[in-house]
């Protein structure tokens, strides 16, 4: 059996998603109350569509989530960048949509939640990035509009997508603006299956060292 529910659990097999129809919000809220401070399932639901989302990663892509996340840290380090990072979180616009990103970072607004045990989209702006790993189930947008999260990044077999919050919709975009300096949509998949065929540690670190080779190139050139 894929899901397990009683008033105590909520189970789901790695690699399975299942996808509830005619949910309302309390449904979703019901379902979260069971699963408590679990990472998973992951949760999602859509109040356009009256959908919710189960999810149970497998370990593919629990690394590879991993070592964007590492990246994304690597570089915002080498700009010198601070940042706040979440995995996990659950973000929910009341009645309207909640969604669960494999991870994702305040930069631009990092200040505005530092310690806080719980984020309220009511009164806390949403994260400037979000990361999902589409390897199990396909990330859905339309719940992630109604998040208005500015920045959403989406992994799938070697390609890594880059949307943008405009106008509220999300528009596919080969350039990402927290990185504008980075053609991040080419170079992190390189490192990404790297890790995953070769070692997280082996990817990062070829990465760092790619990385400071080519910002000495830059410094160079500009002199």
């Amino acid at each position: 059996m894929l899901i397990t529910v009683n008033p105590e659990t909520l189970s789901l097999s790695p690699g399975s998603e299942i996808v509830l129809r005619n949910q309302s919000w309390q449904d979703y809220e019901d379902l979260l109350a069971i699963r408590k401070d679990k990472k998973l399932p992951k949760l999602y639901f859509n109040a356009q569509n009256q959908e919710i989302q189960l999810m149970s990663p497998l370990p593919s892509h629990a690394n590879r989530i991993d070592t964007l996340r590492d990246l994304v840290k690597s570089l915002l380090r080498f700009q010198q960048k601070d940042w706040q990072s979440f995995d996990p979180i659950t973000l929910k616009q009341f009645k309207q949509a909640g969604v669960e990103p494999d991870t994702c970072f305040y930069i631009v607004n990092y200040q505005a939640i530092l310690g806080k045990e719980r984020i309220d989209l009511s009164i806390d702006p949403p994260p400037d990035l979000a990361i999902e790993v589409d390897l199990t189930s396909l990330t859905n947008l339309e719940a992630y509009k109604t998040i208005g999260i500015p920045e959403l990044w989406i992994y799938n077999s070697g390609v890594l997508k880059i949307y943008l919050f405009v106008d509220k919709n999300y528009q596919e975009s080969s350039q990402s603006l927290l990185f504008e300096d980075w053609d991040v949509k080419s170079i992190f998949p390189k490192y990404v299956e790297l890790a995953w065929n070769k070692g997280s540690s082996l990817a990062l670190r070829q990465f760092e060292q790619d990385t400071l080779i080519l910002l000495k190139k830059l410094v160079k050139k500009s002199k």
